[in-house]
């Protein structure tokens, strides 16, 4: 079923002595605004969680209900070769494309060559391998992608998309050392000469609470094939993402809040920040320090929303 309905939606979660995001040009520090120290995650990170949580809850094997119709497949996944995924919609739709070989290789010759290589596909061609692909993976009809490197599979602009998560106040990154007790080489072990210990960096946040925004679009979602069914696992993601995601480095987080504006109309009913102002977050006043959700008091009003707005409280 067709999306006939906008929503904006406000994500709030927290980190407790964990690194939510990572910042690579800064020694993988958590990331943070510069000037206000308010900490910060990346619309990619998160998005990549939504991924991770589809792609381990959505059955794709042969005997899964809908064999064949492989709705759920996540195009952009680790070490996935972007080209031959493009090469799969042509071979399902019998059109004509280059060898797997070939679109391997296609973006090694673009490189080398300092310039673009004509790419196969007539428009025709390009528009149904652009709705193969909407209908198989669920992140291209949700985020969107840009499929015209080596095989065109053309480009798709994502009826949902997502802000990057801002922390409510300043974080504080703190570096511990550590060790470990094992080495991996023996080079290693006549270089310590008999002492295992090896040292290394660990960067955490103490806690943090960060508030992220979102977007659908049922125009956009139209275009792509994302249905009802669509939305409602990407809530169930946003909900539970974290919950399938842990380990050491990222310490303790949790969804704290998913709180969901449903408008009346396709166009809308009201402006996205008036309705995400709505939603607001604050330290209790005789709290200094925070170190847990309970030290924070979430507060929404509801009580005079727009004609035409629903509030829907996924969590929280």
């Amino acid at each position: 079923m067709s999306l006939n309905n906008r929503y904006d939606f406000a994500l709030l979660f927290d980190v407790k002595d964990g690194n939510p995001n990572g910042d690579p040009d800064a020694g993988n520090l958590p990331r943070l605004d510069a000037e206000s120290g308010h900490g910060l995650m990346t619309d990619v990170a998160l998005k990549r969680k939504v991924r991770n949580f589809v792609a381990l809850t959505q059955d794709q094997s042969e005997s899964a209900p809908q064999a064949g119709q492989k709705r759920h497949e996540i195009y952009v996944r680790e070490k996935a070769i972007l080209n031959l995924q493009h090469q799969r919609a042509y071979s399902a739709l019998k059109l004509d494309a280059p060898t797997d070989e070939a679109a391997a290789e296609a973006g090694e010759t673009e490189a080398k060559k300092g310039k673009k290589e004509k790419r196969k596909g007539s428009a025709s061609e390009v528009d149904l391998a652009r709705k193969w692909m909407c209908q198989n993976f669920f992140d291209v009809r949700t985020f969107g992608a840009v499929m015209s490197t080596g095989i065109n599979c053309g480009q798709v602009r994502g009826p949902v998309q997502l802000t990057f998560a801002r922390s409510i106040d300043p974080i504080v990154a703190l570096e511990h050392s550590i060790t470990r007790m094992a080495v991996a080489t023996e080079a290693e072990a006549e270089k310590q000469q008999g002492d295992n210990r090896t040292m290394g960096r660990k960067h955490t946040v103490p806690y943090g609470i960060y508030m992220a925004h979102g977007f659908v679009s049922s125009f956009l979602a139209k275009q792509t094939g994302f249905g009802e069914d669509d939305l409602e696992l990407l809530w169930q993601a946003l909900e539970h993402m974290f919950e399938h995601d842990r380990s050491a480095a990222r310490g303790e987080m949790s969804t704290r809040g998913l709180y969901v504006f449903k408008h009346a109309s396709e166009l809308g009913n009201a402006h996205a920040h008036d309705l995400f102002d709505r939603v607001r977050v604050r330290r209790k006043p005789d709290i200094d320090v925070a170190r847990a959700f309970s030290d924070y008091e979430v507060s929404i009003d509801d009580a005079t929303l727009p004609s035409g707005i629903t509030l829907i409280r996924r969590v929280g």
